[in-house]
Order: C-alpha cells, then sequence, then structure tokens
C-alpha cells in the first residue's frame, strides 16, 4: 500500500509534465489497480514483477494505448517475435561476451566474432521479415544459408585425442586402499549424459544432473541450444543408472541449479534465474518463469553458477571477477562489481553478497557440520573460510584474498566442486574432511583434513581421494548419494576452456561425459531414508542422522509442510525433559535452520543457540540472526548481536563483525564493532577487520575511540591488523630507478586476472606436476628458461607453449593433462612484456639484476609476427638452444 501511493505520485507527476510538454505519456498504473483488484488469479510474481499472466494483460493494454486497438495478436506472430528476439539477444549480450568485445578480446575475439556478429546481425533481419509477414497472416521460409559462411577454426590442441571405453578408462584411476570406483552412468548409455556439469540427489534419492553440450556458447547458424537437466535412476539396485528423465530441455548453459521444496527448479540461464515447474507430477517442467535478470553474462565461467543450498535453504551462487551485475529485487535493485558469493532466499526474494571478495573464479562452495561456508577458487587453487570477508562493504569495495585465508596445505587449479565428508559409508576417521575436485593437471580429488585453529581452520592433505591419468577426465562436481558413497561429474573432453581456445575449435567435444561414484569397501552402504512424502513425525527424526546430505534432504521436505505444524513438531523434539536439556548441538542447529527456513526463527532456540556452551552452535546462531535480521525485531537483532561481539571465543565474534556491518543502523554497527576489537585478534580475523573500516569508518571515527585503541592507531596509520607479504618475500634493492618502476609495473602484469599468477602462483613455484615453477623456492635455484637466453623467453611469452618441458627436476607433460602456456602477444604490449619479466626475474631471483628493456621485446616480436600458434618446446629450442654457459647461473 505505501509503495503504491508512491506509484500514484509519481503518476500523476509524470501525466502533468508530459501534458505541459505536450509529449505523449500512458497511465500503466490506475488501470493495473483496477487489474488486481478484478482477477482471482496473481499477475505478479512477487508483488513487484509481472508474471505470465501479468504480462499478457499489460502488453494488450500497452499496445491499445499506442496505437489504437487491434486484433488480438496470433501465436504465428508470437513464435516470430521471440525467435527474433532470441537472437538479438545472443548479439546484443552474447555468453562470453568478453571474448566477443571484452577485456578478454584477444587473442581469439578478433578473429571469431566479427564474422559471428556479422552472421548473426544477418539472421535476425530474416527473422525481421518473417515478424513483418506474419503480422500480415503471411509465411516467409527461413533460409540462414543465405547468410555469410564463418571461415573454419584450425585447432591449436595438437595432443591426439583417444575417449576411453569404460574398461580402458577405469583401468587410469588410482583410489587409495579401502575405496573403489565405478562407473554409473556415461554417453553410451544415455546420449544425452554429454557435457555434465553440476549434480544433486532430489527427496526420492534420485540424480539429477545438468548437461551443457553448447558450451561455451551459441554458435551462429548452429542447431539452438539444447541442454539439459536429466534425472538419473538406477531402479534394479546394481550401481549403475537404467532409467532417463528429461526434466527440461532447450535450455542454454545451466551452470547451477538448486531443487526447491515445493519440487520446482532454481537455474541459472545466464542473465536470468530462472524457475521451472513440473505442475503435472510428471516429471517434466511445463512452465518457466523468470525470477531475476541483470546477472552479468559476460563470461561463461564466471556466470552464477555451482549453485548450493544453505542450512536455511538459501542458494549460494558463484560469480567471477570483472562481471558487472544489477539485479532488480522487490526488495530493491542489488549492484556487484567482480566476484561474490550471491545468497538467495527464495521464500522473500531477498538478494544480497553473502561475500564481496577478490575471488577470481569460485567454482565450489560448501557447509561444515556447524554451517561455516568454505569456498573453492578455481582459478588459483585456494580454499578459503569466508566469515571474514563476509562483511558488507560500498560497492566496488572487495575484501582482500591474501595471507592466512588458506585452510588446506596443498593448492591444485582449476578447483571445480567441494563438500565435506560425513555419515557412516566412508570410515569415521574422514568425517569433516574437505573434498575437492580439479579438473586440469592433477585430475581427481584432493582429501584433506580440516581442524579449528583460533577463529578459522587449518589443515593437512590427507590423500588424494582419486586420481586419473586419463587427460580427458575433468571432475567438475562431487556430492554424496543418499546411500553414502560419493558421485563425481565427468565432464570429459580433451579440450577445456572458452578463452585458451576458440569457441569454434573443431576438437570440442560434445558427445562424452560420465558420472562415477566412490564407495568405500570397508563400511556397509547406508539404507537411503524415506523422505519425499513422509509426514512431519516420521522426517524429523532424520535431523539427527549422521549424514549431512540426509538432513538437507530432510528439511527441504519438512519445508513442504505447513510451517505453524512443522515449528511445533520440531520446537517439541528438542524441548528439555523434565527439566533437563540432553539436546545435542546438531539437534539444536538443525531444528533452529528447519524454523528458520520457514520464516523467522524460532525465538526461543535461538536463543538457546546464541548461549550454548558449544561455540560452533553461537558462530552458526549469529549467522543465522545475520540471515534473518528482516524478519526480527531489530532491537533483539543488536543486542544480540553485542552480546556474540564479546563472546569468549573469536570465531564468534568474526560472524558477529561480520552481522555488525549489515545492520542497518550503521551507528549501532561501529558500536558493535569497536567491543569485539576490545578482545583478541588472530590473523583469520585481520583482513576482514581492516576490510570493516570501509564500510564503517566515519561512524568509527564519530565514536572518538580511545587514543590508544588499535581502531584510533590504524585510522591514524601507526597499526595494521593484517601485514601481507610480497611475492618472494624479499625487498627488491638492486635496481635502478627506471627498473623500479618497470619491475612494479611487472607486479601488477603478474598479479592481474588470468595473468601469469592464475597458473604460476603469487611465490612463482607454480602446482606441483602441472604448472611449471618460475622458482622452486623463495631466491630459488636457478631456472634457465627464466634465466638464460632473453630472446627465448621472450619467444615463450609472446606466443606461448606447448610440449612436455623439465623444470626444476620434474617433467611437465601435455600426454598427463598438463596445459599448454597461454601466449601473451596480444594481450600486452611491449613495456608489459618487459615489465612483466623484469619482475619475474628479479621477485624470484633477488640477486638477479638483469631487466629486460621494451626495445628488445619489440625486436623478438617483430621477428616473429608471422608465426602462427603456440610454439612447441623442440621448435623453440632449435631456434635458441640452451648453451653450456646457461646450464648454471650462481645465484
Amino acid at each position: 500500500i505505501k509503495e503504491n501511493s508512491f506509484l500514484a505520485a509519481y503518476t500523476r507527476a509524470i501525466i502533468e509534465v508530459a501534458a505541459e510538454e505536450q509529449v505523449g505519456a500512458i497511465d500503466a498504473f490506475s488501470p493495473s489497480q483496477k487489474w488486481y483488484a478484478k482477477s482471482d488469479d496473481y499477475l505478479t510474481l512477487n508483488g513487484c514483477h509481472l508474471n505470465a499472466a501479468g504480462y499478457a494483460r499489460f502488453s494488450a493494454f500497452l499496445s491499445d494505448a499506442l496505437f489504437g486497438r487491434t486484433a488480438r495478436p496470433s501465436s504465428a506472430l508470437l513464435a516470430a517475435i521471440d525467435e527474433k528476439n532470441w537472437l538479438w539477444d545472443q548479439d546484443y549480450r552474447m555468453p562470453n561476451g568478453v571474448h566477443a568485445y571484452g577485456r578478454r578480446w584477444q587473442p581469439f575475439g578478433d578473429f571469431n566474432y566479427p564474422e559471428e556478429f556479422e552472421k548473426i546481425r544477418q539472421m535476425t533481419d530474416l527473422r525481421d521479415t518473417a515478424i513483418w509477414a506474419a503480422a500480415q497472416g503471411k509465411t516467409v521460409t527461413l533460409d540462414d544459408a543465405a547468410t555469410r559462411k564463418l571461415t573454419p577454426v584450425e585447432t591449436n590442441f595438437h595432443r591426439d585425442i583417444t575417449y576411453l571405453p569404460e574398461s580402458d578408462a577405469m583401468a587410469e584411476f588410482e583410489v587409495p586402499e579401502g575405496f573403489a570406483i565405478h562407473l554409473f552412468a556415461d554417453e553410451t548409455m544415455f546420449p544425452d549424459v554429454a557435457n555434465p556439469v553440476q549434480l544433486t540427489f532430489d527427496n526420492r534419492g534420485r540424480l539429477w544432473v545438468a548437461v551443457m553440450p553448447s558450451y561455451p556458447h551459441y554458435q551462429p547458424g548452429g542447431a539452438p541450444p539444447n541442454d539439459k537437466l536429466l534425472i538419473l535412476e538406477d531402479t534394479d539396485g546394481d550401481g549403475r543408472a537404467d532409467k532417463q528423465t528429461t526434466f527440461a530441455d532447450g535450455l542454454h548453459l545451466p551452470i547451477g541449479f538448486a531443487l526447491q521444496p515445493d519440487g520446482s527448479v532454481i537455474l541459472s540461464q545466464q542473465p536470468r534465474l530462472i524457475r521451472l515447474i513440473d505442475t503435472d507430477g510428471d516429471d517434466v517442467a511445463d512452465e518457466r518463469e523468470i525470477l531475476l535478470t541483470g546477472f552479468d553474462s559476460h563470461d561463461t565461467h564466471h556466470a552464477i553458477g555451482a549453485f548450493t543450498s544453505g542450512p536455511t535453504g538459501d542458494i549460494y551462487m558463484l560469480e567471477g571477477t570483472f562481471l558487472h551485475s544489477q539485479v532488480e529485487t522487490p526488495h530493491g535493485t542489488v549492484r556487484g562489481v567482480d566476484a561474490h558469493i550471491w545468497r538467495y532466499e527464495p521464500r522473500t526474494w531477498r538478494l544480497e553478497k553473502h561475500s564481496q571478495a577478490i575471488f577470481w573464479n569460485p567454482w565450489g562452495i560448501a557447509f561444515d557440520e556447524n554451517g561455516q561456508t568454505f569456498l573453492a577458487d578455481a582459478s588459483d587453487g585456494q580454499n578459503i573460510w569466508t566469515t571474514p570477508r563476509s562483511s558488507q562493504l560500498p560497492l566496488g569495495e572487495e575484501h582482500p584474498k591474501t595471507g592466512a585465508i588458506q585452510f588446506t596445505t596443498q593448492t591444485v587449479r582449476p578447483t571445480s566442486g567441494a563438500v565435506f565428508v560425513s555419515g557412516r559409508h566412508f570410515p569415521a576417521e574422514q568425517t569433516g574432511d574437505f573434498l575437492v575436485a580439479n579438473c586440469i593437471g592433477f585430475l581427481g580429488i584432493k582429501q584433506h583434513i580440516v581442524a579449528e585453529n583460533g577463529s578459522g581452520f587449518t589443515g593437512e592433505l590427507r590423500q588424494d581421494l582419486l586420481s586419473s591419468s586419463d587427460p580427458n577426465f575433468r571432475p567438475v562436481d562431487i556430492d554424496f548419494a543418499p546411500d553414502g558413497s560419493l558421485y563425481v561429474v565427468d565432464w570429459h573432453n580433451a579440450l577445456v576452456g572458452h578463452m585458451q581456445h576458440s569457441a569454434r575449435d573443431p576438437n570440442r567435444d560434445t558427445q562424452h561425459g560420465r558420472i562415477f561414484r566412490i564407495t568405500s569397501t570397508e563400511n556397509p552402504f547406508v539404507p537411503p531414508p524415506a523422505i519425499a512424502g513422509a509426514s512431519i513425525e516420521a522426517l524429523i527424526p532424520l535431523l539427527d542422522l549422521p549424514e549431512q546430505e540426509a538432513r538437507t534432504r530432510a528439511k527441504r521436505e519438512l519445508w513442504n509442510h505447513p510451517a505453524d505444524a512443522v515449528h511445533a513438531a520440531v520446537t517439541a523434539w528438542v524441548a528439555p525433559r523434565d527439566g533437563v536439556d540432553t539436546t545435542t548441538p546438531r539437534q539444536i542447529l538443525e531444528a533452529l535452520w528447519v524454523t528458520a527456513g520457514q520464516g523467522a526463527p524460532d525465538n526461543n532456540l535461538l536463543e538457546r543457540a546464541l548461549t550454548h556452551e558449544s561455540h560452533e552452535v553461537r558462530a552458526a546462531a549469529v549467522r543465522v540472526l545475520r540471515n534473518a535480521r528482516f524478519e526480527m525485531p531489530y532491537p533483539r537483532v543488536v543486542s544480540a548481536t553485542l552480546r556474540a561481539a564479546n563472546d569468549a571465543h573469536p570465531r564468534v565474534r568474526t560472524e558477529a563483525i561480520a552481522l555488525a556491518t549489515w545492520l542497518k543502523d550503521k551507528n549501532d554497527g561501529a558500536r558493535i564493532f569497536l567491543s569485539a576489537l576490545e578482545h583478541p585478534t588472530d590473523a583469520d580475523m585481520a583482513q576482514g577487520i581492516e576490510a570493516v573500516f570501509t564500510m564503517l569508518g566515519s561512524e568509527i571515527a564519530a565514536l572518538n575511540p580511545a587514543a590508544d585503541s588499535l581502531a584510533a592507531k590504524f585510522i591514524a596509520g601507526e597499526h595494521r591488523f593484517f601485514t601481507p607479504e610480497i611475492a618472494g618475500g624479499q625487498d627488491i634493492i638492486n635496481l635502478s630507478a627506471a627498473d623500479m618502476k618497470r619491475f612494479n609495473l611487472g607486479k601488477d602484469v603478474y598479479n592481474r586476472d588470468a595473468s601469469c599468477v592464475t597458473c604460476h602462483q603469487p611465490n612463482g613455484e607454480g602446482l606441483a606436476g602441472i604448472y611449471p615453477p618460475l622458482a622452486t623456492a623463495q631466491q630459488g635455484p636457478y631456472n634457465e628458461w627464466v634465466l638464460g637466453e632473453e630472446e627465448r623467453l621472450i619467444k615463450l611469452v609472446l606466443k606461448g607453449l606447448y610440449g612436455k618441458i623439465d623444470v626444476a627436476g620434474q617433467t611437465y607433460d601435455p600426454a598427463n593433462g598438463v596445459p599448454p602456456m597461454t601466449g601473451f602477444e596480444e594481450i600486452y604490449d611491449d613495456e608489459e612484456i618487459a615489465a612483466v619479466l623484469t619482475y619475474v626475474r628479479s621477485a624470484f631471483f633477488w640477486a638477479y639484476s638483469g631487466a629486460i628493456q621494451p626495445e628488445t621485446v619489440a625486436k623478438v616480436r617483430e621477428a616473429i609476427k608471422d608465426k602462427e600458434g603456440y610454439y612447441t618446446v623442440e621448435e623453440l629450442l632449435a631456434e635458441n638452444p640452451f648453451t653450456p654457459a646457461e646450464s648454471f647461473i650462481e645465484n
């Protein structure tokens, strides 16, 4: 009612101004109020955005108001308009636009996309003629053969490609003793299992998997995208799928999806978030509705994807760097710049940024038993505990991502898919381990022990749970099944990446895909609980099962029951008996999450959790408080946050600090933040603390913190909570002023997105077996590839390198999945190439004083300008062989 009064006032003002200025204006607001009053059906999705019925009313009204009453539209005309609109959208907002007209235009955009744009615009013009014909009751036969031909693309992928049959592929796997791996489904069983990308399990225990053979995006002139969401079942219990149901087809790049309590599916269709609805229960989506739009589609690797449901049913969606999203919601427009973890509440339509940090390309997110959030960032392979980086920040500001945030001790990249071990099928001592898949170089799953460490976490590599020597094996998602086994989605493709190879590279595969399951050979399978259709009374005990996956599905089923009945049952379940509270931390948390998932959390449960003896429960309760702050009395939120800011445990205080930045009154947030700073901080908290000053700095200063307080000293520049390390760990003291300027530029170039740091890492040590080191230790041993002949090094960087190479005593072989080095000829100019090589030769080999000059780069660039594609190792060494003098230079 309040918003409608505002709209009415705006409408009156606009109509008056239009009349005075003698310009056309249409009052659509007043008629719409009559539609809503007379209609028995909803005309909006959420009180803000029209649904299909609403648009049917509005479009007819608008057409009549603009052109006079016209004949009602025909289905043929609507189909013609839809077809043209879809093609136009692929031009206006082409997925992967960053390669077509953005910052990653080189090296393939200037070759591919001018032709593709020309063709798609010719195709769009043809569809326009069909619209005019349909409007006159005529038909036109469209023939895209009349549009321009696309120049064939030569592959830049020169390894022999052999897709192994099941028996040979299984022989390439290695799993630890006590485990086995089995094939569940592949393209020979179900041809639609091609390029699978994400999986999950429904309340009936069936596997859902998204497949996208249209990757990396629609090709003008090709068949329309027909990506799918599949349901695969093992109906006879032999461990292999024998039934496929296609829930939805005609999709385009479904890189994230989440099942909902009502049976619908929320799915990524960049730039949109859509809902798929099965109205008649036949496991086929009958309706599609757009929920939100405005998510950036500039890069299909970075667009919203890898959906994961949180403990209260909210959806966490990952978005990568250099994207700019602007999403209109019923609660206002939400904007994002660069990488985020989006949190979306389907029940309330609220969208916010759980974390806004210098992530690059996150493809995996997981929750531990206590609801703490962990992110796997694909580009550099870091695994991050997100809470210190979940404070609200101004648009454009980001939490840094350096220092003591990596809680695993071994890094591989690019990671894709993460989950925590839980349940009775895997060995008991492995419960709580963090699993993360990796799809280039090391092809498999790393398993990390996770342990508490102050406010945060630390860990160590337990084992490689899975590895394969098949270079086409590409594990991109993992999840536990109802029986306790671990399912692995295998993208299965020789080529990966949308930037490294042309979108039209003939070696891109659209026919292969596999799904495996890893089982324990020592423990029995878990009997899958009956969840779908179960009563509230039957579901409540399932919240105490050891399997986190089962508890998640039980909550999803509970949320499909009436909220009042669920609330009464779950609070009774954890009520003290005869004045004695025997509930476990798990029971309290699951009960709290159940109530929060259907509305405001139960007040008594929340208070019990906030004051629980377990710091894990208290921290989780503060997160619930944060996410439910709009549905609770504001004074209650403030008082509870202040208490948490003074908690004895640093993790609870970390949650409170993050929540303080989200309070509607920044003065309350500043007061709570300063209260938290009266307690000790540790390394994991430090960067998050510094970032808070960018959000609440003026309010903190206005409170006049004591001159000797850390806050006052930080504001005065006299104290840092966190001191980042420079790459290589050494001060650079042996360069001239001019070379030092070049060094600093090179440091910037080295650390840019998709630049050297992505593979070779901030310390230059690369990733074992995947990306060669520039130096194998700080100030490390001599590397003839880096410190040897300048011309050879410049050629390598300009054109890239492909082939087997030996560095620091280790062989890096494409036959084992090692990717080629990208050439930077079209990306960086002579000054930038000279600068980054100067930085590498100086930062990682601090006693080496030679700087690369731009003139040298220009000379080499001119000499090799006609060479196409990568240098092979043999080609490069034939032109610039190593000399005896290069075999060792003392450093």
